[in-house]
């Protein structure tokens, strides 16, 4: 069993910067974070191998946004810069079961609750 638990979310400028970070209990593998706005459906945001050593974004938030994970503290990190708008959204922590390196939800085992981050225009 793995719990995750996000925090550093908050409110932001448009142009500003923010650092999520996800505290997991329990062996992970591949670490991943998703985003919902209100009315939409969960998206994938960016996903880091076990070894940090591979990663992969959708392609709004490419050249913005970092994801990186520190196996020593058990902890995986998502920097955002040039924030806009429409980064808005709640963003959920997600653990693989295996090592693959996946951009659906199906593929994601345990969630964290969730942290709010919103960009103001």
């Amino acid at each position: 069993q793995v719990q995750l638990v996000e925090s550093g979310g908050g409110l932001v400028q448009a142009g500003g910067s923010l650092r999520i970070s996800c505290a997991a209990s329990g062996r992970t593998f591949t670490m991943g974070w998703f985003r919902q706005a209100p009315g939409k459906e969960r998206e994938f945001v960016a996903t880091v191998s076990w070894r940090n050593d591979n990663t992969m974004y959708r392609d709004s938030v490419k050249g913005r946004f970092t994801i990186s994970r520190d196996n020593a503290k058990n902890t995986v990190y998502l920097q955002m810069n040039s924030l806009k708008p429409e980064d808005t959204a709640v963003y959920y922590c997600a653990a693989a079961g295996d090592y693959g390196l996946y951009s659906l939800v199906g593929h994601y085992r345990y969630w964290g609750q969730g942290t709010q981050v919103t960009v103001s225009s």
